[in-house]
């Protein structure tokens, strides 16, 4: 006999709706500035150092013409630049600025600040069981990352 719906866990599911709300709340906790995309498009170009943009629109799983015109953005703001590609003069490849590590880091900083607020009142249960979790959290990314790098 098979258990009824409500009282087993969806954990697919349920990670799937918290894992995305927890984000968003911590996105939101930030100051305003640069979206979302282009957050992740600049942490990519921080891990993965300069790149065309066609590979960075791949990395960040969106359309050439999305990541150009989320790159126009950064650059008009200060936190990318272009230059030439000197395997190809034809082409360019994007990077942080100064300014967009910074930002980056700010961004970062804020988000890391207000989730480690949250952990602190979590009850010493919850601290542990999120502490236990984490290594499992990052082997269903381990796949994921390891064929964007």
């Amino acid at each position: 006999m098979t258990e009824p719906p409500e009282s087993s866990p969806d954990v697919p599911g349920r990670l799937f709706l918290i894992i995305g709300r927890l984000s968003r709340s911590l996105r939101q906790a930030s100051a305003p500035g640069p979206g979302h995309g282009a957050i992740s498009a600049m942490s990519t170009l921080s891990r993965c150092g300069r790149m065309r943009l066609g590979d960075l629109a791949s990395r960040e799983g969106v359309a050439a013409a999305t990541m150009s015109r989320i790159v126009s953005a950064l650059v008009d703001s200060g936190y990318v630049h272009r230059e030439p590609d000197p395997a190809d003069r034809r082409a360019w490849l994007v990077a942080l600025t100064t300014e967009g590590e910074r930002l980056l880091s700010d961004v970062r900083s804020t988000r890391i600040h207000e989730l480690s607020k949250r952990i602190d009142r979590l009850s010493p249960e919850h601290r542990e069981a999120l502490a236990a979790c984490v290594p499992a959290l990052e082997a269903l990314l381990g796949d994921d990352e390891r064929s964007r790098d």
